[in-house]
Formats: C-alpha cells, structure tokens, sequence
C-alpha cells in the first residue's frame, strides 16, 4: 500500500498509512499506568496494568482520549529546565548527600529525565549580584573570563551534563549586555543596547560558547534576548523585532558562523506567547536572518494565570514556520509562599501548560529554575519564585512539589527523539498528549484538573483500555 508523507511541522511530518495500524504490530494489548493523585498523595504510583479490548465506535456519553499512532507530528527535542546562580548557590549550601539526591532526581536513571539545561549569560534576577565577564570599556574583549561561574554554575552544568550523557542538551540566554553598552547605562530596567557596541556585543556571545566549551561543556544553542519587550526592574534589554533582525543578520549570526559555530541553535524571541506570531514574522521576513535562525522561544507569564491562554498563536506560528522549532524556554509560579509549596495548583499549571504546548508543536520544554531555597530565591531583586524542589538551606531539608511530578509524568517517559502523535479528548477537563518514543513504546499523559472523578476510555485504533481519571490527578499510560 501506498504510504504519504506530510511536512506541517518542524522535525517532523503528518504520516498516514493504510497498510496497516499499530495495533497489527503489538503482540501484547496492554499498558502499564503511573498515577500521581493528590488526593491520596500518591506520587508516581505504579498502577498496574490495563487491557485494550474492542471497541468500535464510542458514544458522545463515553469520555474518551483517541490517539492514531499513524499520524506522526514533531520531534521531542527535550524537557529540562535552567540552572542558573540562584539553583547552583542553593545547591552547594546543600549537605552533601542533598546535593546527589537532587541531582540523581532530575538527570539520573531513576530520576525524571531531564536532559536539557539553560543558563544565563551574565547576571539575571536570580543571581546573588549583578555581574558580567569583562572590565568596563574592554570593547576588545581581552579581560573576558568566567571565572565568576566557576564557583557555582559550571560544576552543576557538569554534574548534570555528567549524568545524562549523550542526550545532554545546553543552551544561554543574555539578560542584558554590560551597563556601558547600553543606551540607559545600567544592566536594568531595561535599555537598548547601542548600534556602537552591536559587533562587541555578537562576539562576547562567541567568548562565552569558547570558554564554558573550554571547560568541557558542549553549548547546544542560544537565545539572543531574554524577553526582549519587558523593561523589567532587574537585568534587561529591550530589542524591537526589526532590531533583533539586524543584530541576528549583520553581528550575531556572521560572528557564530565565522568561528565555526554554524551548528549552534539560535532561537529568536525568547518571551510570551502573545506576541510570538508577530515577532516571527517580522524578524524572519528576511531569508539572510532567517538563515541563522533555528528556533523560535517563548515564555508563558502573559498566560498563565488567564482563563484563555493564547495556545493558538503557537500553531498559527509553527504553520507560517515548518523549519523552526518552538521551545518553551522559561515558565514558573511566581510569588513564592513557603506554605503553598505542596499545593497541587502548582503542579496543575505545569500539566496544563505542558501538554498543551506540545500539542500544538512544541519539541522543546525548559522549565525555569531547578532549584531555590526556602525563600523562593536568592534573587537580588526580591523576584522570588517557585520551583518543582525547595531546598531549605537553614534545616538541609528537600521538599518536591507537585510541579516535580507533573512535569516527570511526561518527562520521565517520553524520551529526546519520540514524535508528538495525534491524541484528543471529548471532555474540557481532561487534557492529554501522546509520543511514540523511538522504541515504538507509546506514552499518553492523561491529566483531569476538575473536582470530578471520571472514568476514561483510552481508545486507540478501535480498541480501547478503561481508565480511571481522579479529581486532580495526572498519570501516564505506557504501551
């Protein structure tokens, strides 16, 4: 029989096939289910097993997930999340075997397989201190030296780097270029950076690939701004997207591919979801910037408090640019409380935000920090966040919240390589995602946010499995 291919996504097609469905070549018709519930704090549970059995054709009554395992859309390029100075300080006033747990809980085999890391290039609001890696005025660059992450970032990238091997993936992001490059002189509250200092600016990006890769970390990618339309009261820099255009296409980009680092993945944008289309489409109009650009970032914090999130600017994006990947590249809770760190909110707004994304042709997801201590920080600025482990650096105690486990429901299963295939649902409280992982092992996350137990019939192919959906549950099906 005849099979066609589609191209809609980046790093992957629609493939459809009536030679013959999934199903003709499995030999067992059953999946294992991993349950996290709150309300009986189950966390990672191993539910057993559940058998498929025919089932032609549902009825509207019957709540439902369908997944087509023929129809094959965009490539996992990873789930991590960022390891900045706040996350690496915290760890390392960590007791010993502290710090082991919470790497092994994040990048070791039994842990929840992240396998990429992002870090800031420069300061950001959760550092100790606003820094850079040059003398004032050294236009030249010759006193660069990072000599300041030594102490904290660079041996937790290694550790990292270390315990997920080949599938390690890290990338940067710039908050802001040093005070005298900018038209506000000051590393905050925003600023541009000025046209004189444009090329200094694109080279101290190759200083920086050089010397961490000197040191034996191999740099993956880069976004040229973090959040380049939010003059914020920490580290920031503000770029219209014609100006980030012109620094990609005349500085940046040339300078990468001059110093033979034609392979980094440069990803334009870098903030909400809101203007995403926008930007794209003006900054990549131009096929001598599109050339240097590999994906396009963004963040969620106009969304996801929002009863509407703006999910459909992703698609609508991804469709104008089937050749760049989206990446999720920074999201949290913020207005850290200590006493809400086990509430399963926080877990919930992952799981919504997550499966979503995906669904609409994310490959990559980066949550924010991985680690902050008990005052949702340190942060120079009192920006304090939340993060999936709390590390209370006073009393040596490690707490996972249920943004961990929500984010491991599907990073713990879905593997770098898998293809996102096609999955929907028939009930507004039940969100799902499906991947088949290079191993042909099929992955569907299955989440119900609602107040209401459901029972969930989990159809594929006209034979389905019957599942059980807790109020305020996330589990994963693993066939």
């Amino acid at each position: 029989m005849k099979k066609i291919l589609i191209p809609i996504f980046a790093f992957g097609f629609l493939y459809t096939s009536n030679a013959q469905n999934y199903w003709q070549t499995q030999t067992k018709k059953t999946a294992k289910v991993i349950l996290t519930n709150s309300k009986t704090a189950e966390k990672f549970t191993d539910k057993g097993r559940v058998n498929f059995e025919k089932f032609d054709q549902p009825k509207e009554t019957d709540a439902c997930v369908f997944v087509d395992p023929d129809f094959k859309y965009q490539k996992l390029l990873g789930i991590g999340g960022a390891i900045t100075d706040a996350s690496a300080e915290t760890l390392y006033k960590m007791p010993k075997a502290k710090q082991q747990e919470i790497l092994q809980a994040y990048y070791g085999k039994n842990g929840i397989g992240y396998n990429l890391v992002r870090t800031n290039m420069n300061s950001c609001d959760f550092s100790s201190d606003s820094y850079i890696y040059v003398k004032d005025g050294d236009t030249s660059l010759k006193s660069f030296s990072v000599a300041h992450d030594e102490k904290y970032k660079i041996p937790m990238i290694k550790e990292a780097q270390k315990l997920i091997g080949n599938n390690f993936k890290l990338y940067f992001s710039p908050w802001s270029p040093p005070l005298w490059m900018k038209s506000n002189n000051s590393m905050l509250k925003g600023g541009r950076l000025e046209n004189k200092y444009y090329q200094s600016w694109a080279d101290y990006y190759v200083k920086f690939i050089q010397e961490y890769e000197k040191r034996g970390l191999n740099v993956w990618g880069l976004t040229i701004q973090n959040e380049p339309m939010a003059t914020q009261i920490w580290e920031s820099c503000i770029y219209t997207a014609q100006e980030e255009g012109d620094f990609l296409k005349n500085n940046l980009g040339p300078a990468l591919w001059k110093n033979g680092y034609k392979d980094k993945k440069v990803m334009i944008w870098d903030h909400n979801r809101d203007l995403i289309f926008q930007r794209a489409t003006t900054t990549l109009k131009d096929p001598e910037t599109s050339k240097y650009a590999s994906g396009i970032a963004y963040h969620w914090y106009e969304t996801w408090n929002n009863s509407k999130p703006l999910f459909d600017n992703l698609e609508e994006t991804q469709k104008a640019f089937p050749d760049k990947f989206l990446a999720f590249s920074e999201g949290c809770k913020e207005q850290f409380n200590y006493d809400k760190i086990n509430d399963v909110s926080l877990g919930e707004l992952y799981g919504r935000n997550m499966l979503t994304d995906f669904n609409k042709g994310t490959a990559l997801w980066t949550d924010w920090n991985v680690l902050l201590d008990e005052t949702g920080g340190p942060n120079h600025v009192g920006n304090f966040c939340f993060a999936p482990i709390i590390a209370n650096t006073k009393t040596g105690e490690v707490f996972y919240t249920y943004e961990y486990y929500y984010i491991g429901q599907l990073s713990k299963f879905v593997k770098p390589n898998a293809h996102r295939i096609s999955n929907s649902s028939n009930r507004a409280a039940i969100i799902s995602t499906s991947f088949m992982n290079e191993n042909r092992e099929l992955v569907t996350v299955i989440m119900n946010e609602s107040d209401k137990d459901m029972p969930v019939n989990l159809w594929i192919q006209g034979q389905s499995a019957k599942l059980f959906s807790p109020a305020h549950s996330i589990q994963t099906v693993v066939l």
